[in-house]
This record gives structure tokens, sequence and C-alpha cells, in this order.
């Protein structure tokens, strides 16, 4: 559209010119993320994806979406845009991979009162790498400049994620059984839940950004607050090729007590002992600056585990020989037991 044509439009807050910059300067990260099955360019009306489904007797498509919430707001009063989009695609990627999918390709949608190019393609720039590090394409997206709907330097983020895997390898947990083992797999920090609190609690503290956060080696406030979300499927992908994984969960908004039970069967319960893995600083922070007991950190928050793998005892030690070796901590944190009747899914062993 010429700016002529475009100038009405341009007058009532949308700026057409800023939205064909903007594509013309992620072309190159949207390219970065072509894989095998990628059949359009960007700026179709659709992306077009052909699968490989040889080896498949059953394919089925599997398919997520969510954001990153109010971890956003801090990335606006920090200006640090860089990793927000990553969180976008993990918490997607992280969700479908708990079926046993691969990652085939991802969508984002973002949206902006009035669109700044510049802090645009630097949340694009995440997404992208978000991208490559879970193996998948982003295939496409959305950017909506809507004039009067968000505060100025303000944005939101959606993301759209669609995964393959057979269906005779579909896991959903129906095969847990006693004496199974959890292994957890470390998060990163918070992730991306938890935020309303966390901000609350960070407002209390009188911490600044650039203020070395409490326990953490000398890192900023701001960095490990948006450290990004760890993205799951290298690792777990190397064990689902040959390992017997029953049930896995992706430890996100209500902890332990909300998400592992979602792959249980109705007769067991998950048996987590607290104390069995590292708990990142922050959430040591977090209870002491929020006055937070340690089953209210683990209802809120991933509480330092921000994957869990349900397998056999015997192979247990393998797996997490496995995950390490993609520089992921994990441990074995608990077990699987017969279910008290009407007894909790998840008890934590404090």
């Amino acid at each position: 559209m010429s700016s002529e044509r475009a100038k009405a439009y341009t007058q009532a807050g949308v700026n057409i010119e800023a939205g064909n910059a903007l594509v013309g300067r992620i072309k190159h990260l949207v390219a970065s993320t072509q894989i095998r099955g990628v059949i359009s360019d960007i700026g179709g009306f659709g992306g077009l994806f052909r699968p490989d489904l040889s080896g498949m007797s059953e394919p089925v498509l599997v398919s997520s979406t969510d954001g990153v919430g109010t971890k956003l707001k801090l990335a606006f009063t920090f200006n640090k845009h860089d990793s927000v989009g990553i969180d976008l695609v993990a918490m997607s990627v992280n969700d479908i991979l708990v079926q046993g999918a691969t990652p085939l390709f991802f969508l984002d949608y973002f949206a902006t009162g009035k669109l700044d190019v510049d802090t645009a393609e630097t949340v694009v720039s995440g997404v992208a790498e978000g991208c490559r590090q879970a193996g998948c394409a982003l295939l496409g997206g959305e950017t909506a400049e809507m004039p009067d709907m968000y505060a100025p330097g303000e944005y939101d983020l959606a993301g759209f994620c669609v995964g393959l895997v057979d269906n005779a390898k579909l896991i959903d947990g129906s095969g847990i059984q006693v004496g199974d083992v959890i292994v957890g797999v470390a998060s990163s920090g918070l992730h991306s839940n938890g935020f309303s609190l966390a901000r609350q609690v960070l407002a209390r503290s009188g911490l600044k950004a650039d203020d070395a956060f409490p326990g953490a080696d000398g890192a900023s406030v701001r960095d490990v607050l948006l450290t990004p979300t760890t993205i799951y499927v290298e690792a777990v992908r190397s064990l689902l090729r040959d390992m017997n994984v029953k049930g896995m969960a992706h430890i996100t908004g209500g902890g332990f007590y909300d998400n592992i039970p979602r792959v249980l069967p109705s007769q067991v319960e998950a048996r987590i002992n607290f104390g069995s893995w590292q708990l990142p600083p922050v959430f040591h922070w977090l209870k002491n600056a929020g006055e937070l007991s340690w089953p209210e950190i683990l209802q809120i928050f991933n509480g330092g585990i921000g994957y869990v793998l349900i397998l056999p005892a015997e192979q247990a030690e393998e797996a997490i020989n496995r995950i390490q070796a993609f520089n992921l901590r994990a441990w074995r944190i608990g077990e699987i037991a017969r279910r008290a009747q009407d007894g909790e899914q998840v008890v934590v062993n404090f």
C-alpha cells in the first residue's frame, strides 16, 4: 500500500509501512528455522508444511497454544525483549512433548497498540531461537497493531504449535504402575508461570533491575527473572527412541499438585521427596521475601523442576545420564505408589 493510500489509516493509528518493514527485517529469522517439510515462504495467506509420514501406521497431529503471561510486564519494565519469544515457544512445545509428539511448526501472534519495529524484531528473534532449540519451523505469524488497546510500550504474545506422533507411540500415562520412578528435570527458574505473585514480591522487596539477585552469584534481578523457559524437546526425544517412558508432565502453573495428576491413572499417586533436587535461588528468595511456605511454592511455581518423566525403576539412572548429556540437571525425585482411598494424587514428603 502506498504512503498516500495508507494516509488515513496512519492517521487512525495503524502504520502499515512499519508492519511491512517488520516483515522485511524478520525474513532471515524465519528462514533460520526452516526444516524439511516447509514448502512456503513468509507472507502467504497460510503456511504450508508437508510432514514426513514414513514409518507411521497411524499418524496423529498434536497441537497446543499458550502465552507468556504477566512475565511480559517485567520485560516492559526492564526493557528486555530478547528472551520472551523463547518462553513463548517453550510453553507450547513442552506441552505437546508430554504426549510424545515431535514439534513440526510454530506460529506466533504479536499484538500492540503502536508497533515498535525494533522491539517486535527483538521478540521475533527470540521466537526463532526457541524454534531452533525445539527443532521446529516458524511457519508464520500475525502482527496486530491496535490503537487504544494496549498501554504505550506494551504488547501481548500468543503462540501455536503443531507436532506429530504415531498413534502407537502416544504417551498418555495409562501404563504407569506402582514402583515406577519419577525423574525430575531442572527448570531454569520461574519459567513463565507465577509472575503475578512474583512481581508483587519484587515490588515489596525494593530490588531494582540492575541489583544483584540474592544468592545468584552476581546475576542481576533482570537476568534472573527473565531467564527463558527451558525447552526440553531434544533431551526428551533422546529417551523416547528406546526407553519405556510411561508418562510425562510439563510443570507449569499449579506446580506438581495440578500437573502431575493429569497423567496419572486414578489408582496411583506420586510421592515426591522434597530436597532430592537443587532449587534455584529464585525460589528461596520467593519463600523468604514473599513469606511463603514450601507447599505454597510447589503449588504456585515449578519449584525448580520444569519437566517430569515416569519410567521403570531400572531405567531411571540411564535416563538421568542421558538428560545430563544435554547440559540439563536431572534427579530421581520420587516414585509411584498405590493411592490411598480418596487420597491426593501427589504427596510431597518435606
